[in-house]
Order: C-alpha cells, then structure tokens, then sequence
C-alpha cells in the first residue's frame, strides 16, 4: 500500500491516516485508492471492529489537490467519471459499511475532505479546526453525498448556505449544527477517537455492525423499506449465539 495513507490495526481498532502532509493530504487519485483499499481492509477484516480516520500533520484533509497537473489534465469526460466514482466509492465505505467510523479532525477539513468528515459516525474535532466547502466558488461541485446528508443534519436552509456561500465553519459551530459529535483540545484528538473506538468494539459485533448499516441506508428508504431492512438485521442478531450468550448471562443477573 502506498504511504500515501497509512494503517494500523492495534486490537480491534484500525487507525487509517491520509499521509501527505506536505500538501495537507490533498486528495490526489492514489490517495483515493490507498484509502478505498485501507477501508476495504478493514471491513473485510474479523478482527476489527472500529476505525478512526484521521491525518498526518497539520491537518486532517485540505480536499482536492489543485495543484496536481497530472490530476487535473481532465478534458476525457470518462477520466473525469472514473475520478469522481472512485471519490464516491471512499463515501460509500465509510457510510454504507458495517464497521464503524471515528472521524479525528484537526486543522482543516476542505471540500472532499469535509464530506469525509460528515460521513464519519462519530466526528471528533479539535478545538480549531475547521471546514467548508469550496466548489461553488471553483465552479465545481460536491460529493460525499452531502447534497442528501447535510440536509437530512442541518436542514436544507443551512445546507445550502454552507455549500453555495462556502464559508468557513468552526468547530463550536459544527457541534451546534450536529455535524460534530465532539469537540476536544487538539493535544487530546487521537486519545478520544481511541477511547471511544474502543468503547464501540466492546458493543454485540453483529447487533452493533447491523445497525450501522441499516442507519446508513434507512433514511433514503421508504419507511417499509426501513421496516423490512430492521425485520432482517433483528431475524439475524436473534439467531447470533453471541446474542443467546448475552442474553443468558443478563438474565442470570
């Protein structure tokens, strides 16, 4: 794998790093595919139950790499395509998997890399750091799923302010709004995400990877879609023996 993102799996926990902070881990296309694969890993992985998702250095992600020539040569509508998908594929990993994301956020979160931020679980932002969307303003456009998430988080008023005015948000703020689940002093970042990874790996593996899936999907389903996705998810975590090994030991006080 290259060091364009790093992994390390310490228990059940995986700590995945975007690496490229001498460019503030702008999102180049082998990032893309370093961080699909490492998230892949993960959740292809028995062993592990929880993953923080963070950054090397001075910030978590600046977003796309404006600056990458080779990049940007993206006049062939089908290179263009197979960018954005491959960016739409990290979305999918970290919302529709069954393991679930800590998102450790420090400096700046920008464009792809506040859509990353939005999609983890759990968002713990330093005291500081901050984040915005600026494709409006390039005459892009966002990804990440936010033009059904962030609605869905901060109503569709904010939502639109935040992606078509672009300004920045501060960490306070994005708690406010419930776009951050925490926000802590930088110097203790990685100690929270930690600290909660591991509460989250002590949580039933299937009861607790069920219901992380199905809160990814349910809100873009009809409401008897939900119903038939929570019939399966409780069909299943009622057969687990790890489920009849809880419950017995409950019931014996």
């Amino acid at each position: 794998m290259s060091d364009a993102v790093l992994s390390e799996r310490q228990g059940a926990v995986a700590t995945i790093t975007l690496n490229r902070p001498e460019r503030l881990n702008a999102i180049n296309r082998p990032l893309i595919d370093r961080l699909d694969e490492a998230l892949a890993a993960a959740e292809d992985d028995p062993g592990v139950r929880a993953i923080v998702l963070t950054g090397a250095g001075r910030a978590f992600c600046a977003g796309d790499d404006l600056v990458d020539e080779e990049q940007h040569d993206m006049a062939d509508e089908t290179t263009v395509r197979e960018f954005v998908e491959a960016l739409q594929d990290v979305t999918r990993r970290i919302v529709l998997g069954r393991t679930i994301v800590v998102g450790a956020i420090h400096g700046w979160a920008v464009g792809g890399g506040f859509e990353w931020a939005i999609n983890c679980d759990f968002p713990i932002w330093a005291e500081g750091a901050r984040g915005f969307f600026p494709e409006m303003q390039l005459g892009l456009f966002v990804t990440g799923g936010v033009t059904r998430l962030l609605p869905a988080l901060v109503g569709p008023v904010k939502a639109k302010e935040m992606i078509l005015l672009g300004e920045h948000q501060g960490a306070r703020g994005l708690k406010e709004l419930g776009l951050a689940w925490k926000v802590v002093p930088e110097t203790r970042l990685m100690d929270e995400a930690l600290a909660l990874a591991e509460r989250l790996v002590a949580l039933p593996p299937l009861a607790a990877g069920e219901f992380k899936r199905i809160m990814g999907l349910a809100p873009f389903a009809t409401i008897e879609e939900a119903l038939a996705l929570e019939i399966e998810a409780c069909v299943a975590t009622v057969r687990d023996p790890d489920t009849r090994r809880r419950i017995a030991a409950f019931s014996q006080g």
